[in-house]
């Protein structure tokens, strides 16, 4: 699925490029593996063997494109989400909930600010929305765009992936200077205290070795606002504080998570 081009970046990862290996599995693999190095300023691999020698890197094979590092590898997937999908579970999604727009009258558009693996944006999607997914980490959005494809090749997906559209950059910068104004902005954003549960995969620390710190909070939900949507939604820990102390119209809440909702003033239609 092809990228937007508004807003595009200079690749800027967490991870030190020239410690980052590309790699390709088999040969019909190599000029994906050679684009996304070029993408990445990475350095090309000749074998998976060479993975081995450097702390991560990126492997594309027969099931998409992989993160590898200390023998464990992560792929970004879509198609575990299904079963969240059917109407009688996806009705009952905390963020469904939260995201729904009184009184509109055509397919809201949601900008994800925070895509990560596009879990969430898969609700909204399924849920109706044409979604936005913003993801500055070059690596990360790489894997999220791999999901994407892999999910557009799914009959059971490619209605709802067809309404997603991955854009790598800062979406902190993208929402001052959007076309037109969201329905939903949605803030994920992800804070120490929630990397370091316990619950987390132990794959997914993989992970951790691309994250950067948070984007001020004040500047993520100044660039919400500036973004004229008719809501914005804040994925919370439970007891957390509001993001930028920003007081929510309403809270919508789990067992572990909550929504908070801002319900900004620009009318519905």
């Amino acid at each position: 699925m092809p990228r937007a081009k508004d807003n595009m970046m200079m690749p800027t990862t967490a991870v030190d490029p020239s410690n980052l290996l590309v790699v390709a599995a088999a040969p019909e693999h190599l000029a994906a593996a050679r684009r996304l190095a070029e993408h990445l300023g990475a350095r090309l691999g000749a074998s998976a063997d060479e993975l081995a020698d450097v702390p991560l890197g990126l492997v594309f094979d027969e099931e998409g494109l992989a993160l590898a590092g200390a023998g464990m590898a992560l792929r970004a997937d879509l198609t575990d989400m299904k079963p969240r999908l059917k109407p009688a579970n996806l009705n009952r999604e905390l963020l469904v909930k939260a995201a729904k727009i009184k009184g509109a009258v055509q397919t809201p558009l949601a900008i994800d600010a925070t895509a990560g693996f596009g879990q969430d944006s898969l609700l909204l999607a399924a849920a109706g929305f044409r979604v936005r997914l913003y993801e500055r980490d070059p690596v990360i959005a790489a894997l999220l765009a791999d999901a994407v494809r892999r999910a557009s090749l799914d009959p059971d997906l490619a209605e709802i992936v067809a309404r997603m559209q991955v854009v790598e950059g800062d979406s902190a910068c993208a929402l001052r200077q959007l076309s037109e104004p969201p329905d939903v902005v949605y803030l994920d954003p992800m804070f120490p205290e929630r990397r370091k549960s316990a619950a987390v995969k132990k794959k997914f620390q993989l992970l951790h070795l691309l994250e950067r710190p948070c984007m001020d909070q004040d500047e993520l939900m100044g660039a919400a606002m500036a973004a004229a949507p008719r809501k914005i939604v804040v994925k919370r820990p439970l007891k957390g504080p509001y993001l930028a102390g920003a007081k929510p119209s309403y809270s919508i809440s789990g067992k572990a998570i909550r929504y908070d909702c801002l319900v900004m003033s620009r009318p519905a239609g």
